[in-house]
């Protein structure tokens, strides 16, 4: 399961502040932007039965297929379960798998649905980022490091519409998990940034409803992680400094399920902070001189 290894959702669960400083971020557990009306005419999801705190009503596997197209390109085949991945083989003939990234509830069935299928894995093209043709589709690579190292989006162009598959980077509801130490903030907020240009264009997410707009979803994320970050600061500001402290102090009341990905997330922010007083501050001058 993701929670194990980093997960998707990121646990927003305190909502009462710090010691009696700023509250935190509002709980986000509703879709960020608008939720899409549809799904492009090339796109089919198949959600695994593994839902859970971390992976919300489950993992999605997303089937795509030009009008026309006799193969399909599946995109993250899910966790390893039998029922799940013949589902998705049911929508064959597949040619190709891409994934999103690397954690399990993705990608533990690939092997079982190559077994099942006879689809190869479809490796990203050199450079960022790269096109594709599958299943009568375009298929643009973008490379989106944060929630892990090897996180990539998919835009997808085809019969006239277009979206992109955006994995665990954004969610179609709530925030997501920077599963340290192979997440980084730094890369996170950046790759966001990168999101944010693609105004809108659907997103179609590894877990979630689809959204409407990509671009608005990147925004909010944008802007959420602000708000953490600045509370972090706060916090540390008053003396506490070990990640479970600022996870207590964050967080506030949490689900001991939950407090792992809490961690994670703490640990990638206070790491982003560290780096941050590094580069402001004047040279020569030593990380304790006041």
């Amino acid at each position: 399961m993701a929670g194990v290894v980093g997960g998707a959702a990121e646990p927003d669960r305190g909502t009462g502040g710090a010691g009696g400083r700023r509250p935190a971020p509002a709980h986000v557990t509703e879709p960020v932007a608008a939720v899409a009306e549809e799904l492009p005419g090339w796109a089919t999801l198949v959600r695994a039965q593994n839902p859970g705190p971390m992976t919300l009503d489950g993992t999605n596997t997303w089937v795509l297929r030009a009008r026309g197209a006799e193969l399909a390109v599946v995109v993250d085949p899910g966790p390893d379960g039998e029922r799940h991945l013949r589902a998705v083989a049911g929508h064959g003939p597949v040619a190709a798998v891409l994934v999103t990234h690397r954690h399990p509830d993705h990608v533990a069935g690939l092997a079982r649905f190559q077994e099942l299928t006879g689809a190869r894995l479809a490796a990203a093209p050199d450079g960022d980022p790269g096109v594709m043709r599958l299943a009568g589709l375009a298929v643009t690579v973008i490379r989106t490091p944060g929630h892990t190292a090897d996180s990539v989006c998919l835009l997808v162009d085809g019969d006239g519409q277009r979206a992109v598959l955006t994995g665990d980077t954004i969610l179609g509801r709530g925030t997501t998990v920077v599963a340290w130490p192979d997440g980084d903030l730094a890369d996170y907020l950046s790759s966001l940034r990168r999101l944010a240009g693609l105004t809108g264009v659907p997103a179609l997410p590894g877990h979630g409803p689809a959204l409407a707009d990509c671009g608005a979803a990147a925004e909010f994320y944008l802007a959420h992680r602000q708000a953490r970050l600045a509370q972090v600061a706060e916090v540390l500001a008053g003396g506490t400094t070990g990640p479970a402290e600022v996870v207590a102090a964050v967080y506030g009341e949490l689900d001991p399920a939950l407090r792992p990905a809490a961690e994670w997330s703490v640990r990638a922010q206070l790491a982003y902070l560290a780096t941050q007083r590094r580069e402001s501050r004047p040279a020569g001058r030593p990380l304790d001189e006041p």
